[in-house]
């Protein structure tokens, strides 16, 4: 229906890029902003170059879910950024939450609206509703690469993103995009970009090298996140400002 969060995404994203939200962020002592947080759930505005999870190794611990448990032992992970994306993250608090946010989750009924800019310039989408564009090609594991995925029509798992190009700089030669996932592949939109002729600049896995040297960091970030609160039903919906200027 209309008033379903991916709606309410899709709509705000025809209208304007991602905007801040004032001083609605607070500073935990965590080096994370600290969006939301309730007896439920949180959300957090995590910051490129950070893991969301720890990986293997020593080196790897320092993480979002790590570093939020110190203040919130009961916060559990829901779903993951990439590393080198920025921006909101959901956790849930206690076991019970992390339930239903998972389901929610599995049921598409949490919308995400992320912003990007890609090399090139990459052309509207012809004669799509409100400029919306769809990509719609399947994604796997590129075995022998492993962590990269790629494009594949018989063994990949059905991957649909829908795109709308806001603006293009003449300058750098770049397209600044509003992304809605629909499913939730690893590096999807970073894989789908790259299948258009457009990746993400910065991405060191996806890229050229020179689009790769265009930003110091992957230019791709979850701006929005809208869902029903898993205990209140209340309607909840977050923005954080996009920290790149192309």
């Amino acid at each position: 229906g209309r008033g379903t969060p991916r709606n309410r995404l899709r709509r705000a994203a025809g209208v304007a890029p991602c905007k801040g939200v004032g001083g609605y962020a607070k500073r935990a002592s965590l080096g994370v902003s600290v969006i939301f947080v309730d007896d439920a759930l949180l959300v957090l505005d995590k910051p490129s170059g950070l893991l969301a999870v720890p990986g293997r190794g020593a080196d790897k611990q320092d993480a979002l879910s790590t570093r939020v448990q110190q203040q919130y032992p009961d916060a559990l992970i829901v779903h993951r950024l990439d590393m080198a994306t920025s921006g909101l993250m959901l956790m849930a608090r206690g076991s019970q939450v992390q339930r239903l946010l998972s389901k929610s989750f599995a049921d598409r009924e949490v919308s995400k609206r992320y912003e990007a800019v890609v090399d090139g310039r990459l052309s509207p989408a012809a004669g799509a509703p409100g400029g919306w564009g769809v990509i719609d090609l399947p994604i796997m594991v590129d075995w022998p690469r492993r962590p990269l995925r790629i494009i594949d029509a018989e063994r990949g798992q059905p991957s649909l993103t829908h795109w709308q190009v806001l603006s293009y700089d003449a300058a750098s030669h770049t397209t600044r995009v509003a992304l809605v996932p629909i499913t939730g592949r690893s590096h999807q939109l970073r894989v789908h970009l790259q299948a258009l002729g457009h990746p993400i600049v910065g991405d060191m896995l996806y890229a050229s090298a020179a689009a790769q040297a265009k930003a110091s960091r992957l230019l791709l970030h979850a701006c929005a996140l809208a869902l029903t609160h898993p205990v209140s039903g209340e309607p909840l919906a977050f923005e954080s400002p996009v920290p790149f200027e192309r």
